[in-house]
């Protein structure tokens, strides 16, 4: 059940978090919105470890996790902030989704997925392309592309790095350690790429950066770290099908966006890929304790 809360989690949370960066970056740089983001979750998660009494991962593991953090957080999602300067949201969720066949690509030589895995992976793309592909004048732009091509690659790997050479330690510490290395990268790159902001601070661009500290981070991102231990990762990554769905329920719903035949059907082919891959892949083992 821990493991069905975490992916509904990631999956919910994360759905909502494009549009969070676009707000954001009306006021913050792409990485004055990685130091203000990972600055506050880190402190939060590093101090609520500490009141839990979590015990610190091993020394050996250390590099491991700031390796983790600056892959995951200072390096793919600072690459989704910049592509956001340049590309429409929905495109970046429409690349951001192949995080689950590179996560299978990586991982495939000990976890085959089969034709029907494939089938699922696949049939999942089809699916986020058909509901969030973008209209005719959506704006396009070569290194906003390139940069949302690269993020899942950097993603899914350091998610597989940590799975196999971090086992120790408390969940909310090693997220702690993982933002606070994504906030220190934040706060040296900011100054030599324009600066912590692009415009004046809007209250709208503030409590963007806080909602992303406080959900997308703090904790969305612990539920993130505790599925890649738990289940297998071309399962775990199927996360990234559900988040333009739940971003164009968002929008219909709170913002009255168009929500028509291409939604539904859209929604529908992600729903029945993610079932599939589930089905495909069983229930997840346990995974013993380092």
């Amino acid at each position: 059940m821990l493991g069905w809360l975490a992916y509904l989690t990631v999956a919910v949370v994360w759905g909502s978090t494009y549009f969070a960066i676009a707000l954001g970056l009306e006021s913050f740089t792409p990485y004055g919105l990685v130091a203000a983001r990972f600055s506050l979750a880190s402190v939060l998660a590093l101090a609520m470890g500490r009141l839990r009494r979590e015990p610190w991962p091993p020394a050996r593991e250390l590099p491991h996790l700031m390796i983790v953090g600056a892959l995951l957080l200072g390096g793919s999602n600072a690459l989704v902030s910049w592509a956001e300067l340049h590309v429409s949201s929905g495109l970046a969720a429409v690349l951001a989704a192949l995080v689950p066949l590179w996560l299978a690509v990586f991982s495939m030589a000990k976890q085959p997925l089969g034709p029907k895995g494939w089938m699922g992976l696949l049939l999942g793309l089809a699916g986020v392309v058909v509901l969030v592909w973008p209209s005719g004048d959506a704006r396009v732009h070569s290194g906003g592309l390139a940069a949302l091509v690269a993020a899942p690659i950097i993603w899914s790997w350091g998610t597989l790095h940590g799975k196999h050479f971090v086992h120790g330690g408390g969940l909310l510490t090693n997220v702690g350690i993982q933002m606070a290395t994504a906030a220190v990268i934040g706060l040296t790159v900011a100054p030599l790429t324009g600066g912590f902001l692009r415009g004046p601070l809007t209250h709208k661009a503030l409590g963007a950066a806080v909602y992303l500290a406080l959900f997308g981070s703090m904790l969305a991102f612990s539920a993130y770290v505790y599925l890649a231990k738990v289940w297998p990762p071309a399962k775990m990554g199927t996360y990234a099908y559900l988040n333009p769905l739940v971003a164009v329920l968002l929008g219909s719903l709170i913002l009255h966006e168009a929500f028509g035949l291409r939604q539904v059907l859209g929604m529908a082919i992600i729903l029945g890929a993610v079932a599939l891959v589930q089905l495909r892949m069983g229930p997840a083992a346990p995974v013993p304790e380092g």
